[in-house]
């Protein structure tokens, strides 16, 4: 018989504070004394299981999960949504999580956009796959912001020697942040007013003046994740390039016109592969 699988640990944490970073961009801190065991695993995309269940159920966290799925019909199941950690701080028992809004739509974003000190959010984790390696000669950053966590992240990440760009795509001037990053690492910030421009990141990203040699081992790291057809064109574009696929980090981290449920279901289908 397989071993059977064993679930991650729960983390019940309370809400901090909020700090509103940008228009459609907001941070919250959370606290709890099990964050003590977090491990931070070295990833700078590391990322949490934030699980909601229906208020109306009474129930008190950590959950059962497997018998909640089981027991409770499809509408009261617990819901979960991924997210990258943007700080943590196990001595303090203190991390952060940053939620891009849209209005009211949406689970965790909305929750985020309306959480108060003391509200309660339960997650699991962390996972992670990847983090930049200080030995690559030319590093490329490239998403939305729903990838900005873990650019942001990675870009702290740096040695002050590194050299690089971060093509950050955003609809909304309002939303460009400082960020800290080495003083040879360009962050380049895309206005993208056009929804339906699916090839607007490869296309800046084509378009930026490589260095030579970028298709020789060691020689460039790209992380790469957003919008899933956008990631799609930028995944077409490095491999018209000649890039590595072992010096290449790239998923979607959603779908337009997709709920979150629907997407991850997806990812097991061809439309939802970035090979």
């Amino acid at each position: 018989m397989a071993p059977q699988r064993q679930a991650p640990s729960q983390h019940v944490l309370a809400v901090e504070s909020t700090e509103w970073l940008a228009p459609h961009l907001v941070r919250v801190v959370l606290s709890g004394a099990s964050l003590a065991e977090f491990t931070c695993n070295g990833h700078t995309d590391a990322y949490v299981k934030l699980l909601f269940v229906d208020p109306a159920l009474g129930l008190e966290p950590p959950y059962d999960l497997a018998a909640l799925r089981t027991t409770l019909p499809a509408e009261q199941r617990p819901v979960t949504r991924t997210y990258t950690v943007r700080w943590a701080d196990p001595a303090a028992r203190r991390l952060a999580i940053d939620f891009v809004t849209h209005g009211e739509t949406g689970i965790a974003a909305v929750w985020a956009a309306k959480a108060r000190p003391g509200d309660q959010l339960v997650m699991a984790g962390p996972g992670g796959a990847y983090a930049p390696d200080p030995a690559v000669g030319w590093h490329v950053f490239a998403g939305d912001l729903s990838a900005l966590p873990a650019i942001a992240a990675s870009l702290r990440a740096l040695p002050g020697h590194a050299r690089g760009v971060a093509h950050i795509e955003i609809t909304d001037p309002a939303d460009i942040l400082d960020l800290d990053h080495p003083a040879q690492v360009t962050v380049n910030w895309l206005i993208n007013t056009d929804a339906g421009d699916t090839v607007f990141l490869a296309r800046a990203m084509e378009d930026w003046p490589w260095p030579p040699a970028t298709d020789s081992p060691g020689a460039v790291q790209v992380f790469a994740h957003g919008e899933r057809e956008s990631i799609k064109a930028v995944r077409k574009m490095l491999h018209a390039r000649g890039i590595p696929r072992e010096a290449i980090s790239i998923s979607g981290y959603w779908a337009r016109g997709r709920s979150e449920d629907v997407f991850q279901a997806e990812k097991r289908e061809p439309i939802g592969r970035i090979d």
